[in-house]
């Protein structure tokens, strides 16, 4: 599984999977949308492909943290976020980020890292 950068998609420390922050890049045309709505579904999607990769799926995420671009796309994430993880959704922290890279012509508007379990309590 490629990274853009100098670390690993998803490390494992004892029963935990760390995942490292996800974006809205489809990992075939390398680009990103510019709708936050797209990308938002492809970060998760770009999410349950690493967990692919371990056996697991997002129902083993315990945790995440959501890094969006503009704080003004909180309540659309929100609707996204939903429809992805069912009750009792994990735990999750959303913050506003001055900025997040830039892919092709699209600038990343938002990133997502989690916390797996193999067997959520």
């Amino acid at each position: 599984m490629a990274t853009f950068g100098p670390y690993s998609p998803v490390y494992q420390a004892g029963e935990f999977y760390f995942i490292s922050g996800q974006v809205g890049i489809d990992p075939i045309t390398k680009q990103a949308d510019k709708s936050i709505q797209a990308q938002a579904e492809q970060v998760l999607k770009n999410i349950q492909g690493v967990l692919d990769s371990v056996g697991l799926n997002l129902d083993s995420i315990v945790k995440t943290t959501i890094f969006l671009k503009d704080i003004d796309d909180y309540q659309v994430v929100n609707e996204i976020y939903m429809k992805h993880f069912a009750e009792p959704r994990p735990a999750r922290s959303c913050v506003a980020v001055s900025a997040l890279p830039k892919v092709g012509d699209h600038a990343l508007l938002i990133e997502i890292e989690a916390v797996a379990m193999k067997e959520r309590k």
